[in-house]
């Protein structure tokens, strides 16, 4: 087989490329490789593949684009026959227990494998625990395929690193980790990637040194955001501003610039679960990790006790309260709600007896109703409310004046009973002081 002469195929449109799961991840590298070269961009939603052929962009990854893209979208799986260099880009979330669920990947490699041709390269950009596309992957190709691995087709894996909704670190502009089973596919799977990725490739000794790099990379920052979460509860019992202890912090050069908050999201709130986990089935407990990770999933629950505790200090009796959470997606200015903790708020209020009142206008309301149980209010139906708990940072939110702010409130209250809890620490301190509201933040 000559799988050195498939970059060249690609470039000469004599070969195509096919990605496989056209979410958030895969949607953009289809889009951005389809103005170079053969795209087929399949998934087994046929409604978001109907959506994409009609234009529509849910996910707000590449916007008009879409209208314009060469990408050949389909729901037909026979259709990856035709492809010579598969990309599967499937979400892998974690179950209950927070064990790696991979029926997605499990689900995608027989897919792949019962349309698979010879000669073919497919690279793993699905997170997963070092292992994962060898051990687990590769077996379910070659039954459903009865093709040897090595022999008639090879294997690679590069971490996907797009980050949702961010419009300056976008797939061209960020370096990818490339990686092959051995040197004649790593060289070839790094050119093809070459073809999209400007700011260049880097590619790493083994499929197991790439998958370990994306859960570690993640993990890191979990870590870090953890520390800060921990210092925001202290300086919450200290009675002091944890922004303002950052700011201070963040005047020294060698400061790392972390700020806390609720860790959701496809990669950070997963990633350091797949790890661990790997490391528990060698035998290796996490000491720092897993921590990390309980203290990031206990903050919606505390923001929720802080503003039940802030109602009851304004005289309110929460269970009669009216409750307005801003936001429901997993950072700002995305309709991203995977693995929202803002739900964690809603759940840990629920406990009290407290329906709250959520709206989102950048979050799809049938998701957040199929997945959460979460009723999406809109805007303008928003009704005035005792407690406002601005859980997101959406520009929308973040550019809303004092008075608007206090127009979001019942008209009976007085400013001191007005309750208004700033998760992301949007609004400045001057401003809230001067505006005569009962505020928290964390």
């Amino acid at each position: 087989m000559e799988f050195n002469k498939i970059y060249n195929g690609l470039i000469s449109g004599t070969e195509k490329l096919a990605l496989v799961g056209l979410g958030y991840v895969g949607m953009p590298i289809a889009v951005e490789f389809a103005k170079h070269i053969n795209v087929i961009g399949f998934d087994i939603n046929e409604k978001r593949v109907n959506e994409y052929k009609n234009g529509i962009d849910s996910t707000n990854e590449v916007g008009e684009a879409i209208k314009k893209t060469k990408v050949d979208f389909t729901s037909d799986p026979t259709r990856l026959k035709e492809a010579k260099f598969i990309v599967v880009a499937v979400p892998t979330p974690v179950n209950d227990d927070n064990s790696p669920d991979l029926r997605p990947v499990e689900g995608a490699s027989r897919t792949v494998g019962q349309n698979l041709s010879e000669g073919t390269i497919v690279v793993f950009e699905s997170t997963v625990y070092p292992g994962v596309t060898e051990d687990v992957c590769i077996p379910i190709i070659e039954k459903e395929s009865g093709l040897k691995c090595g022999i008639d087709w090879k294997i690679g894996y590069s971490p996907e690193r797009i980050n949702p909704g961010d419009r300056v670190h976008t797939l061209t502009s960020i370096r990818k980790v490339v990686s092959g089973m051995d040197e004649e596919s790593a060289q070839e799977i790094k050119k093809v990637y070459d073809i999209v990725i400007k700011a260049g490739t880097f590619p790493v000794s083994s499929i197991k040194t790439a998958e370990a790099v994306k859960v570690v990379e993640n993990s890191q920052r979990d870590i870090n955001i953890a520390f800060m979460n921990e210092i925001a509860i202290i300086c919450d019992k200290l009675k002091i501003d944890t922004d303002e202890v950052i700011a201070g912090m963040n005047t020294k050069w060698n400061a790392l610039g972390f700020k806390p908050g609720l860790v959701g999201g496809h990669c950070i709130g997963v990633d350091p679960y797949y790890l661990t986990n790997a490391a528990e089935k060698l035998g290796y407990h996490s000491q720092i990790i897993l921590n990390g990770r309980q203290v990031n999933d206990s903050m919606g629950a505390y923001v929720a006790d802080a503003a039940i505790k802030e109602m009851i200090e304004a005289g309110m009796a929460p269970k009669k309260s009216t409750v307005v959470i801003m936001g429901l997606t997993f950072k700002e200015n995305c309709p991203d709600t995977r693995n929202s903790k803002v739900v964690d708020i809603i759940n840990s209020l629920k406990e009290y007896d407290i329906d709250p009142i959520v709206t989102d206008s950048w979050a799809d309301a049938e998701v957040a109703k199929k997945e959460y149980g979460v009723e999406l209010t809109a805007w303008e139906n928003v009704p005035k409310a005792d407690c406002v708990i601005v859980a997101v940072g959406h520009k929308a939110y973040r550019s809303m004046s004092m008075m608007q702010i206090k127009d979001l409130f019942k008209s009976e209250l007085s400013d001191e009973e007005k309750v208004l809890v700033d998760v992301k620490s949007l609004y400045r301190m001057d401003e809230l002081k001067a505006s005569g509201m009962r505020f928290w933040r964390l």
